[in-house]
């Protein structure tokens, strides 16, 4: 059987080759995140992405939110605002959170009441920006650790050059 490290360091390759020379966004990130579904089917009780997104607000000013985008799992939240539970909370921080309890997160949104555990990673454009999250849950506490953050940072970066964002 593979360590984690050794199925992150396939799935980082398998990741390249999925999105190298594809302008399909959609098509890419619905692969990736069926092959990170694949690669740790006990571990991700749900994967995806949830894509910054500027919208026009109640009052007509534009304001940007995570808007859900491909995903493995069950229904998910379409739409998180700056800030708010783990996944806004990562892009308003611009950095990878690993939460070991979601219950014990201040604001966490529960888009599934199975989830206990989980990672988001922020995608950086090439303008700096968070461009959009890889959100993994997992129905088990304290599921990711620094190795999962240290992959998935990887995968974030393949994307966002591979995407051009």
């Amino acid at each position: 059987m593979n360590t984690k490290q050794e199925k992150y360091e396939q799935l980082c390759a398998q990741v390249t080759s999925l999105a190298e020379g594809v302008e399909n966004e959609a098509g890419v990130l619905a692969n990736v995140s069926a092959a990170m579904k694949e690669m740790f089917p006990e571990e991700y009780f749900w994967v995806g992405f949830y894509l910054v997104k500027d919208v026009a607000g109640r009052d007509e000013k534009r304001e940007e939110q995570l808007q859900l985008g491909p995903f493995q799992g069950p229904v998910a939240c379409y739409t998180i605002p700056y800030g708010r539970g783990v996944c806004g909370t990562a892009w308003a921080e611009r950095r990878t959170l690993v939460v070991p309890d979601v219950e014990a997160f201040p604001g966490h949104i529960a888009c599934s009441s199975l989830s206990r555990s989980e990672i988001v990673v922020p995608i950086f454009g090439g303008d700096g920006n968070v461009a959009a999250v890889i959100d993994i849950d997992s129905t088990e506490l304290a599921t990711f650790d620094d190795t999962d953050a240290l992959y998935l940072e990887k995968i974030a970066k393949i994307l966002a050059e591979e995407l051009h964002y």
